[in-house]
């Protein structure tokens, strides 16, 4: 039983099942390809030329020395970021005593929302409760294991050679996700204001005042967008904590009604002065770091795409323009007056996209050629005062490929901005490479508008409650953190370093990120 590395792995971890010895064929006969992919070398057996077969199944170890069957490779998925074994959770199901037959899917109904789904036979006189399903789930699995809906049917559909027809399988509705749970309409306005925000951001018809926002298929990421809206239309900040602890409709609404210490903020609009605006605090901060280490890459923002098919170059620097006129923070600078921070924003203008050609050099040495311009690139400093703080370039590896090269400084982007960059670039680059006029809604407010309304809030009581809160919270604190090293700090950082990855076995990894959901914290 090995892991993705060929390695024996311990009792009780998941890895895949290789067959060795004189049973094994030699290959599949006139498939070379899938002969090399499932036969492979076998490294134990100590003999040349004997092979191992990669059967595909995944089991572990049992500390009788027998062996667990727990799925199969293809029917692992990948669920919000874990790594799902479909079988897994059907062996759970199948414990169960009025489960007659079960099957998981991961379906992803609406683009981007994937959330498993079981389909189950009960066995005969019997009647599921959803509820009950889930609770024994929980008892056995993960929480991201346990499914998002259960499907009820009478028989599973089965193809022409009696196989369980997983395509003819119908989609969840929404009764199926509220795990048994009767409809109740939302009996105020505020939980009425919750719903609707609930359903679009779960994207379901309708939710009711006791369904429960996780069993809805809710999860932690979608929990930052639903706060992220409350903000937005109740002008009420609410900590991710309070939806954990308050995860239905009715609940929230009573600790929002109760919460008279919830910060209430002013409306979002643009109605910035002229001239030279002032910095979000998130700005002055990198920015005050600038001033402490200038000509540091610390804070870029690199990104290496590479392009594969027909690329129009054109096309490509047109959207980079568009882009850059779209967004003021993209065509911004800052500088300093008086001893304070400035940022001035710039007028569109055309955009240059470099391309440098290394298609004549061969394989290996192309390939060395492109990391080390994308490493010399993504180090390349940049100065605030002069900008641009963004900046593109295109290597041409081949006729048909490319890689892209863009870089930013922190203090014009974030991990949350280069989803919104990438998705608006795709859409001006299909526009303009197609002969059509982009169509991308125009946009309420720039960042410049976001920190002249964070200065204008976070002042006089509101910003010393805050400081007093965390001055408080860090009373006492070190001032840096000591930790048992082999060599000694330096007085100046060098920013050497490097990363070494380390693994813990599934089981482990499971129980801690369960652990993490608990307690509404995140593995970090």
């Amino acid at each position: 039983v090995l892991d993705a590395h060929g390695q024996p792995v311990p009792v009780g971890v998941r890895g895949e099942l290789h067959v060795g010895g004189v049973g094994v064929a030699r290959g599949y006969a006139g498939r070379p390809s899938l002969t090399a992919e499932r036969f492979i070398p076998d490294a134990f057996s100590g003999e040349s030329g004997s092979r191992l077969y990669r059967t595909g199944d995944v089991v572990r170890w049992r500390d009788d020395g027998q062996l667990d069957f727990v799925g199969r490779i293809d029917a692992q998925v990948k669920v919000r970021g874990f790594r799902i074994e479909l079988g897994e959770v059907e062996s759970a199901l199948l414990n169960h005593p009025q489960v007659h037959e079960a099957v998981v899917l991961a379906r992803e109904d609406s683009p981007g929302d994937k959330r498993l789904v079981a389909y189950l036979v009960p066995t005969s006189g019997h009647v599921l409760d959803p509820s009950v399903l889930r609770s024994f789930l929980k008892e056995r699995l993960p929480e991201y294991m346990v499914p998002a809906a259960f499907v009820l049917l009478a028989a599973l559909p089965l193809t022409s050679n009696g196989k369980v027809d997983r395509k003819a399988l119908p989609p969840p509705e929404a009764s199926q996700l509220r795990a048994g749970n009767v409809y109740e309409a939302p009996a105020s306005p505020l939980e009425e204001t919750l719903a609707s925000l609930w359903s679009e951001v779960l994207r379901v018809p309708s939710v009711g005042r006791t369904d429960n926002f996780f069993e809805l298929g809710g999860h932690s990421l979608l929990a930052t967008q639903l706060v992220a809206r409350v903000r937005a239309a109740l002008d009420v900040e609410l900590p991710l904590r309070a939806l954990f602890e308050a995860p239905t409709v009715a609940s929230l609404a009573q600790r929002l009604q109760r919460a008279s210490s919830a910060t209430r903020l002013p409306p979002l609009t643009a109605s910035r002065a002229e001239g030279p605006q002032p910095l979000s605090f998130a700005q002055q901060r990198l920015w005050f770091l600038d001033q402490l280490a200038p000509d540091d890459a610390s804070y870029n923002l690199p990104v290496a795409l590479r392009l594969l098919g027909r690329l129009d170059v054109d096309a490509l620097r047109l959207s980079f323009e568009a882009l850059v006129a779209r967004h003021e923070a993209l065509r911004t600078t800052f500088f300093e007056h008086e001893g304070q921070p400035f940022q001035r924003i710039h007028s569109p203008s055309s955009w240059t996209l470099p391309v440098l050609d290394i298609s004549g050099l061969d394989g290996a040495a192309r390939e060395a050629e492109t990391l080390r311009l994308a490493t010399l690139e993504a180090r390349q400093p940049f100065h605030l005062v002069h900008g641009p703080l963004l900046r593109t370039s295109l290597l041409r590896l081949a006729d048909a490929t490319h890689v892209l090269l863009v870089t930013m400084h922190h203090i014009v982007s974030d991990g949350w901005s280069m989803g919104v960059l990438i998705r608006e670039l795709a859409a001006l680059y299909e526009a303009f490479s197609s002969g059509r006029e982009p169509s991308l809604a125009p946009l309420p407010v720039q960042y410049a508008d976001f920190a002249t309304w964070q200065r204008q809030w976070l002042q006089g009581e509101t910003l010393d409650s805050q400081l007093r809160y965390w001055k408080q919270q860090l009373s006492g604190a070190p001032a840096a953190l000591e930790l048992p090293t082999d060599r000694p700090r330096p007085p100046v950082q060098s920013r050497r370093g490097a990363s070494l990855p380390v693994h813990f076995p599934s089981s482990l990894s499971d129980s801690l990120r369960g652990l993490a959901q608990r307690e509404g914290a995140t593995p970090f």
